[in-house]
This record gives structure tokens, sequence and C-alpha cells, in this order.
């Protein structure tokens, strides 16, 4: 929760950028490692984890009205579980990172916000770090942090859909489903180690005048 409220205070301080619209979103993570071994070998015993993520950030319409660039800072747990009968284990990590995105509106094609109702569809571009990473064997515990496949330099290229519904003046709520798809270029190790998420999303989002 804290961490939450940090958030929130970086959005309400973005208000000095003159973006046109400020948001925040949260929600789940529904994560699967793509994991391969040394040898190439994957792991069939792995299974999708849970896990929060936030972002804050703020969006600006380019020249035509119904396509928006955004930008906001973001905090997102991707988790995993797995085992057998010998053996139990379990991730869990944080990552601090960047997103950028471009959106497409279907309903307000002016980039006016006058309709209540809009469908949106997104891609966009990631980059994040690992800031926390707990791998957990049997009740032993491994930082992550020194994990080549882990730490380093995340990429993630992610799209989306959005439908937002405007709930007072210049203010709007919205439900969002996002599929991306994390990769590390800077793990020169052997063991190569990829995330497939499916993320639910909630955001609340405001015009800035």
């Amino acid at each position: 929760m804290r961490k939450f409220l940090l958030l929130v205070a970086i959005v309400f301080s973005l208000g000095n950028i003159h973006a046109q619209e400020v948001y925040i979103y949260t929600g789940k993570n529904f994560t699967n490692y793509d994991y391969k071994n040394a040898s190439g070998a994957s792991n069939p015993n792995l299974q999708a984890g849970v896990g929060t993520f936030y972002e804050i950030g703020y969006a600006t319409p380019l020249r035509k009205g119904n396509i928006t660039y955004a930008i906001g800072l973001s905090l997102n747990e991707y988790n995993a579980m797995g085992g057998s009968a010998a053996n139990s284990y379990s991730w869990n990590t944080q990552y601090l990172g960047i997103q950028n995105e471009l959106s497409y509106s279907f309903f307000n094609s002016d980039g006016s916000n006058r309709n209540d109702f809009d469908i949106i569809v997104k891609g966009g571009l990631g980059l994040a770090t690992l800031i926390y990473g707990k791998q957990e064997i049997n009740g032993n515990f491994l930082d992550l942090s020194s994990q080549k496949e882990f730490s380093g330099l995340l990429v993630q290229p992610v799209v989306g859909l959005q439908v937002r519904y405007s709930v007072m003046e210049n203010g709007y709520l919205s439900l969002g489903y996002n599929f991306s798809k994390s990769f590390n270029p800077t793990n020169n190790t052997n063991e190569k180690l990829s995330f497939n998420t499916h993320q639910l999303q909630f955001g609340i989002e405001f015009n800035i005048e």
C-alpha cells in the first residue's frame, strides 16, 4: 500500500508537465515463465503465478486526435511456482520500469473526449530492471539479483485492449487487458528466461486543462 500511495503522489506532481491526461493503473499479472536451462531443455513443472502491478503516467494526443502517446512508470510483479513430489519452489520478483505506448481511440477520433464511452487498442514497449527477487526451494531462499537471467535490462513488447467510461467531468474509469512477452537481451549465459504475462487492468484517468 505504501508503494501505491507513493505512485499516487507522483501522479499529482505530473500536473506541472501540462500533459493532456494523467492516469493510475493497477491490477493483476498472470505470468508464465518460459525457461530453458544450459542444455536448452524447458521445465515442465513450472506453473503460472499471480502478481500485482501499478503504473502511473501521462498521455498526450498526437497530430491526429485519435492517436495518443503515453509514458508511465510501472511496478510489476512477475511470479511463478513449480515442483514435484520431492521438491517445491517459487519465484517472487518486482521490476521497476518505463512504459511507452501508442493507443488508437475508436469513438473519440478528434481527441476531444466528447464521448462518454470509448474503446481503445494499444501497442507499446517497456524497459524494466529487477529491484527485488527471491527464489524459494524447500524453505531455502536465493537472492535473484545476482542471477543473470533475472537481472539486467528487461525488454517488454505489449499489446492491449481497453474500454473506458466517463464517470465525472474530466474523469474516467477503465478496464483493460494486456499481453506482453518480456525478455532479457543483457543475459549472456546459457540459461534463458522470458515472461509471458496476461494482465488485467483497472484504471483511473483525468484530463489536465
